[in-house]
């Protein structure tokens, strides 16, 4: 495999903070029921920051820009982050809102039930990307999602593609309204799941034929470099110097929660240390593959010797 060189800037993540609140339950409550917890504990969620801490455990140095409240929510994720090695200086705090939050709840079979308060993620505006500003140079990896306002996101989308620097867009969650048209040309590379592409082509892949006509449907909307995530069925990559299909790794899966965002983290990291995209899709996915053999959000996120040590098992 490619050995990865270190990377210099840093690579800048732009998005949520939240602090995932978790009880555990032998059943989901009905409505107007209480029921004692088997155990309860907080977790730095929120896909910034699950984003940041899964480029940061490969190695690399990443900063994380964004918006948490004035509160001791805030104070935990600083702590968080720190203990991972993510430089959190331009996290902005404002008082007037609290730290994004999430109420989780999770039963003995593995459903679960969610409740999200974005606070200060959803106040976010056009003074953030001013702060961003000053991070960003052409040789820049920006990895952004969508948990903070589209205006926002369309504004750094601008500022990025301004400078020359690299938009790696995790398309989550897709908004009502779709992305917006001029998006698709400013992006690098969006990381749509089956979900997410259904949303944004009007088609729902399931093998890599199909996954291959809605990447051309990506690339018809003005995108130049498009991956289509099928879970456990694998992932297609595809750009003007032709595509390919990485089959799924073999692991036992036991949270998909967090391979998403290790995806997409280990992508950004792959792509600021030089691969091309074929490789550095394979990478990711190994990433997000690892991701599903532990729980959790943040704390699922594989280290750089596990990942080689799984495409070197599995080549």
């Amino acid at each position: 495999m490619p050995h990865l060189k270190s990377i210099n800037p840093p690579l800048v993540i732009f998005g949520s903070v939240n602090i995932d609140v978790v009880a555990r339950l032998t059943r989901l409550p009905a409505p107007g029921e209480t029921l004692h917890a088997l155990g309860a504990h907080l977790g730095l969620g929120g896909k910034g920051a699950n984003q940041a801490v899964a480029a940061a455990r490969l190695g690399a140095a990443v900063v994380l820009a964004g918006r948490t409240g004035d509160d001791m929510f805030a104070d935990y994720a600083r702590t968080a982050l720190l203990h991972e090695g993510v430089n959190s200086d331009h996290l902005f705090r404002t008082r007037q809102d609290m730290t994004g939050l999430a109420m989780i709840c999770t039963d003995a079979a593995g459903e679960n039930s969610i409740a999200v308060a974005g606070g200060a993620n959803m106040t976010m505006d056009e003074s953030d990307v001013d702060r961003l500003a000053p991070l960003l140079a052409a040789n820049a990896i920006v990895l952004m999602q969508c948990e903070i306002p589209m205006g926002v996101i369309l504004a750094a989308a601008r500022r990025i593609a301004g400078i020359g620097a690299t938009l790696v867009l995790d398309p989550a969650p897709v908004p009502a309204a779709g992305l917006p048209d001029e998006l698709f040309g400013l992006a690098s590379v969006m990381t749509p799941n089956e979900t997410e592409t259904e949303l944004l082509t009007g088609l729902r892949p399931h093998d890599a034929d199909s996954a291959l006509e809605a990447a051309r449907r990506l690339h018809a909307r003005g995108l130049e470099r498009a991956i289509v995530k099928l879970g456990a069925r694998g992932v297609l990559f595809s750009d003007a110097g032709g595509h390919g299909f990485i089959p799924p790794f073999q692991v036992t899966a036991i949270d998909s929660v967090a391979a998403g965002d290790c995806f997409n983290g280990g992508l950004a990291v792959a792509l600021s240390r030089g691969m091309e995209l074929g490789p550095a899709t394979r990478f990711a996915a190994a990433c997000g593959a690892l991701a599903t053999t532990r729980k959790g959000a943040s704390e699922a996120a594989p280290t750089l010797a596990e990942v080689e040590a799984l495409l070197a098992a599995q080549p």
